[in-house]
This record gives C-alpha cells, structure tokens and sequence, in this order.
C-alpha cells in the first residue's frame, strides 16, 4: 500500500486508516487483526478514548506492543463520559485535554501518540485555550501532531487561521459531498489533509437496503445506489472508496474494520486504479450535490 505524508506533518502514513471503532470486544481478535492489516501495509490507526470506555485504546495498544515504531498511532479528544455512565458531555478545555491524554497514554501503553485530535468543536467552544493544550503536549513530546475530527465549516475555518493543525476528520461520500463546496479546496490549500470517515454511507452504498440519508431521500439514495453498480469491473466498495479519493493529495479514507473479510475488501478498494473522468461524471450526476444548512 502506498504511503504518504499526511499534509504539512512529517508523519507517513498508509493511504487507508484503519477505523477502529468497528473493533469487537475480545483482545486476541483485534490483535489478529490490527497484525493482519500491518501485513497488509496499513500503518495508520484510529481510535478514540471514546470508544467503548476506553477499552477500544486499551485493545490498540495491546495489539500494537512491541511493534510501536512501526505503526502511525492516533486518537481523539474532548468527550467526557458522566460518572454514572449514562453519557458523555463536550469538553474541550485545557484542564480536561491534559489529564485525558495521561489516561490514552496509559491504556495506549505508549509514550506519545502521533496525532491527537479534538473529537469535536463547536463556534462556542474556547478555542484559543483548547490550541494551547495541544501544543503544550506537543512541546512536551506526548503527541506529534494534531488535528480535528469536525464537520462544520466555521470551526474548521477558525483552525485553519489559528492553530497548526495537520489533519481534519470529516464525513465524505458520495452521499455526503458537503465537504466539496468549500471545505475541500481549503484544506488542500494549506496543506492539512483529509481523513474521510463515513465512505460508504454506514453500508447504504453497498449492501445496505436504501433508507433516507442526510437531505437525501430513500428514492434518492437507490439511485446513488444504483450508479454505483453500474461502474463495471469494480467492486461497489472499490467505486466508493476511489470516489473520495478523487484529490488524491489531500484524502486519507478512514474505513471501519470489524474482520479479515472487511479489511481485505478495504485495502483492495484503496489499491483499485482510479476512477475515470466519465465515471466520476456518471456519479456525480446521480443526485444534486449536498451543502451544509448549518455552521457555515
């Protein structure tokens, strides 16, 4: 698998992230599989103290034990679960920043994690203070790098102008083309690139019956669906996996793994040749394109 520089960082990474969030509940199984990927020629992995409790880092980093300088790790930021364990509320201060790193350090069992993200923002959140904390732990060596998992174009914007940010995580598929109309050209012009989460729609534009999807109804949906079968010589996961990466400079796809039948469809998809100039056409005519309604 091809390997590159993820926008103006110096970490190289694989063309795919694997997204680990899919990951089960049994350590020997994630290992088995994190390794298989590695074999694959992944190197970049996602996860996110988040994730089932923290118990999704706590498996990452089993996995990857012994093998650490071989691997790209990231994780993410900025959502703070309630003592009861009901739910988590937003927390993107400095204070909670510091001390959550200490504990995806731990469980990570590492002593740095290569890009750590907001997971989140809003306009209202105190910026300035939440990009202090990440170069704080950037000067200190706890992290490489940082980015932002978010979709809304005014906080992006409010990064891009302040911070040193590398990386942003956003939604983007054919059925979710919102990053396209600005967001897209932004990034790539100051070189921070694109971690594309959501590539197939959660399954819709593969095997998933058609349902509403953002601003897009069920009709609407079926005959994005129905473009993409009619790519030939490709898989449907191939066609929609080389439709985000159409800017190949920028885009990082971010696919959730939850087996070996999963991951091996992935990395294929990513390896596939690129789609042609007609067949880009062919999907983007399918439906009108999508714009963010909100934080603009």
């Amino acid at each position: 698998m091809q390997i590159k520089k993820l926008g103006r960082s110096d970490l190289h990474v694989s063309t795919m992230a694997f997204g680990c969030m899919s990951l089960g509940n049994d350590h020997d199984n994630n290992r088995k599989l994190l390794h298989e990927a590695i074999a694959l020629g992944v190197n970049f992995f996602d996860t996110a103290d988040l994730y089932q409790k923290g118990f999704n880092e706590e498996s990452v980093g089993m996995a990857v034990k012994g093998i650490r300088d071989k691997i790209i790790l990231a994780t993410k930021v900025g959502n703070q679960w309630r003592a009861d364990g009901s739910g988590w509320d937003w927390n993107p201060t400095k204070k909670y920043i510091l001390a959550s790193v200490e504990q995806s350090l731990k469980r990570l069992q590492t002593e740095y994690i290569d890009l750590y993200q907001l997971h989140g923002g809003t306009i209202e959140d105190p910026i300035d203070e939440t990009i202090e904390a990440f170069e704080l732990l950037q000067q200190q060596g706890k992290i490489r790098c940082y980015g932002i998992s978010c979709i809304r174009p005014n906080v992006i914007r409010e990064y891009v102008k302040r911070s040193k940010i590398v990386s942003v995580m956003m939604q983007y598929s054919l059925l979710d083309r919102r990053p396209e109309e600005e967001c897209v050209n932004l990034l790539h012009g100051n070189n921070i690139g694109i971690l594309a989460r959501g590539v197939l729609a959660s399954g819709l534009l593969i095997d998933k019956p058609s349902k509403p999807y953002l601003n897009y109804t069920d009709t609407e949906v079926k005959k994005v669906a129905g473009a993409i079968d009619q790519i030939e010589g490709r898989s449907k996961t191939e066609t929609a996996v080389q439709f985000v990466l159409q800017h190949k400079t920028s885009v990082f796809p971010v696919v959730g793994i939850r087996n070996p039948e999963q991951l091996h469809a992935a990395v294929k998809a990513i390896e596939a040749p690129p789609l042609s100039a007609p067949e880009l056409l062919a999907l983007k005519s399918a439906v009108p394109v999508n714009h963010y309604e909100l934080h603009r």
